[in-house]
Parts: C-alpha cells; sequence; structure tokens
C-alpha cells in the first residue's frame, strides 16, 4: 500500500509508532498486499481491454478527459507493481531487508531498495491523486467549454511537475543529512507526511465541490440544449452525477483508512511509551487499519474503472477492430446535407441560422457525452434527443 510510514522504515533510528506496524505480522501483510495488488491489477488491465461486441470508448477529438482516465488507471497499475515488487522482496529475502536495521551497516543496498521502492509506490499514487484533480477540474471546463486538447499539457506539466516536486522535498526532509540519521524528530517527519497527504486532502475536499459545480452547468445545458428539461434530459444529467458519486466514493473508501491510520499512530508518538496498557485499543485500531490499507490502497485501479466504465465484460477483442460512435457519423452527414447554399437570401439566414444552433447543439452533446462516456445507454439516450439525430 501506499504509506509515508514505508519511507520512514527506511531509517535505522526510526519512531516507535513506525516499529510498530511495519513489524506486525510482515509475512502476512506483505501476503496481503501482494494479492490484493495482484487481483486489481488483472482485473484493470481486463477493464481496459476492448471487448466483442462494444463499440470502443473513444472521446470527441477536442477533450482530454478520455486521457486524463487513462493516466489515472495507469498510475494505478504502476503503482501495483512497485506493490507487488516491494512485497515480494520482501518475502523472499529476509535477510537483505533486515540489514535495513543496522545503523552502520557497510551495504547500502538494502536500503536504497528501500527508499527506491516507497519512493516509486508513493510517487505513483501522488500522481493519480493529483490526475484525479485534473479530471474534476477538466469536467468543469469541458461544460463550460473552455477546454481542449491543449489543456493536456498543462494538466502534464502540473501533475508530474507536483507530483515529483513534492515527493522529492518530502524525501529530502525526511533524509537530511542522512539517511542513517534520519527520523531524528518531528522536524523531519511532518514535511514528509505533509508533502504526501496534499494531493490526498485536495481530492477530498476540492473535488465534490466541483463535480457539484459540474453537474449544476450540465442542467442548464440539457435545458437550454431545446428548450425543454424531458426525461431523458433527467435521467442523463443523475447518470453524470451518479458517476460523480461513485469515483468520490472509490475514493473515500480507498484511502479513508489511510488518514485514520495516520492520526492513531501520530497519536502514539506523542506518548512517552507506546506500550502502556491504556493505548492498548489505540494500538490495535492503528493495526487493524494498517491491515485494511494493504487491502484497499491496491484495489483503487480496479473500482476506479468499474466507477468510469461500469463492468465491461470478460469477454476481450484482441483483434481491436474500429468502430465509428454513430453521432459522428450523423454530424459528417448533417454537415454533408448542409453543405448546400439556399438560392434565396432569407432562406440562407435562416439556414444559417439553424446551423448555429445545430453547431451549439453538437458541442453541448459532445460536452455532455464525454461526461457520460462508458455508458451506453446514456451515449444511446443522448443521441436520440440531439437535433442532429433528429435532422433539424
Amino acid at each position: 500500500m501506499a504509506s509515508p510510514r514505508l519511507e520512514t522504515y527506511c531509517c535505522p533510528n526510526r519512531d516507535a509508532a513506525t516499529q510498530l506496524v511495519m513489524n506486525f505480522q510482515p509475512e502476512v501483510f506483505c501476503g496481503v498486499c501482494i494479492g490484493s495488488a495482484s487481483i486489481s491489477l488483472m482485473l484493470t488491465i481486463l477493464q481496459l481491454l476492448p471487448k466483442k461486441g462494444q463499440s470502443p470508448r473513444k472521446m470527441p477529438k477536442a477533450s482530454s478527459s478520455s486521457t486524463i482516465l487513462l493516466l489515472i488507471s495507469i498510475c494505478d497499475i504502476l503503482g501495483g507493481l512497485g506493490m507487488i515488487f516491494r512485497s515480494s522482496v520482501w518475502l523472499g529475502f529476509p535477510g537483505f531487508i533486515a540489514n535495513i536495521s543496522v545503523v552502520n551497516g557497510t551495504d547500502v543496498w538494502p536500503s536504497t531498495f528501500c527508499v527506491g521502492s516507497a519512493m516509486w509506490i508513493q510517487l505513483l499514487y501522488s500522481a493519480g491523486f493529483w490526475w484525479l484533480f485534473c479530471y474534476a477540474v477538466d469536467s468543469y471546463l469541458v461544460v463550460r467549454r473552455s477546454a481542449g486538447l491543449s489543456t493536456i499539457v498543462l494538466y502534464h506539466m502540473m501533475t508530474w511537475g507536483l507530483a515529483v516536486l513534492l515527493c522529492v522535498e518530502g524525501i529530502a526532509l525526511l533524509y537530511y543529512p542522512s539517511i542513517s540519521s534520519c527520523e531524528n524528530g518531528l522536524e523531519h517527519a511532518i514535511p514528509h507526511y505533509v508533502t504526501t497527504y496534499v494531493p490526498l486532502l485536495l481530492v477530498l475536499v476540492v473535488n465534490p465541490i466541483l463535480f457539484r459545480r459540474t453537474v449544476s452547468a450540465v442542467a442548464s445545458l440539457l435545458k437550454g440544449r431545446q428548450g425543454i428539461y424531458t426525461e431523458n434530459e433527467r435521467r442523463l444529467g443523475t447518470e453524470i452525477q451518479m458517476r460523480f458519486f461513485k469515483i468520490m466514493l472509490v475514493f473515500v473508501i480507498c484511502w479513508s483508512s489511510n488518514i485514520i491510520n495516520e492520526t492513531l499512530l501520530f497519536y502514539l508518538e506523542m506518548q512517552p511509551d507506546i506500550n502502556e496498557v491504556p493505548l492498548k485499543n489505540i494500538r490495535s485500531a492503528a493495526l487493524i487499519t494498517w491491515i485494511i490499507m494493504g487491502v484497499l490502497n491496491p484495489m483503487q485501479g480496479f473500482l476506479f474503472t468499474l466507477a468510469f466504465y461500469g463492468w465491461t465484460g470478460w469477454k476481450v477483442d484482441l483483434k481491436g477492430r474500429k468502430r465509428e460512435i454513430p453521432w459522428e457519423s450523423m454530424s459528417s452527414s448533417t454537415a454533408g446535407e448542409n453543405a448546400y447554399p439556399s438560392p434565396v437570401n432569407y432562406q440562407s439566414n435562416i439556414h444559417d441560422s439553424k446551423k448555429i444552433s445545430t453547431t451549439d447543439s453538437q458541442q453541448t452533446d459532445e460536452a455532455i457525452s464525454m461526461l457520460s462516456e462508458g455508458n451506453t445507454s446514456s451515449d444511446e439516450r443522448l443521441t436520440r434527443s440531439s437535433p442532429i439525430y433528429q435532422g433539424w
């Protein structure tokens, strides 16, 4: 799983709270991490592969939302691979890992592996948090018609730049002046924990606000498309709202245990002796949430694909045949039919007015299609209710 305690454990003079959780049934904990990450990895890849009898998930070219969803899944896959590799080494080479605890040891490889694997996991999941934040921003900008293909470059710069900056800064402060003398006080640990949990808390606090504003903007778009708010529009708006709700629900389920665990461990660190009898229940709660983290953190990748696309099925189409999206073909045919100018001036004006309205409606349909991507029923209702489909 992804916890700043992984980096803290690399310090030979680690604090007692970190020692407590890292030494609690390490074989069982590593086995849980390997099992959970492996299952999530296989199911995530299965979800992303094209399926027989289904149209590929495709977005309008001006949108970066589909790219962001794919990058979130890639971050989860790579983070899961890091967990599997790290836990496998811990299980397979216990003597190699034991050298981490040697303060004046000459073998630097155990500490290098510890720091490197922990940073890999932390960096990938932190980048996933930033990409999830970018998805909320992009969804809001899409319905405001302020997003486009060029914004993905800005998202890349912000996501990878902030993820690397915060990760390197936190590690540098934790291991200053050297890894053999790190974790001598909270002035080293607290900045590391802050830089780790900033993107997580940002998603928890800001994303619901952006999603709520996006849903309100979607309702306005649907009402303004034809001047009425039919049952189809109401259902489509509800499905988009449910999709955002599922995304946040998965995020809360997978990462709330990390916040609880870190709060409990910080409380234990403040005590003169964490082994006191009155602290037994707090120690037990910290150990339970530690195991829960090992199960839920790696499962985020698969659960996110369910929230993004729903269950896509087992039948994989390895040929990857390209299929045409219905609204794209109808848009092309409509553009072809409207390409002939009217011989009368006032008819030409009417035609231009209709063309502008059709373009606006198409842009609205594209924006809604981006937000409801992966939902076949939503796409079908959107296409049928579109003025393009109706031959407007």
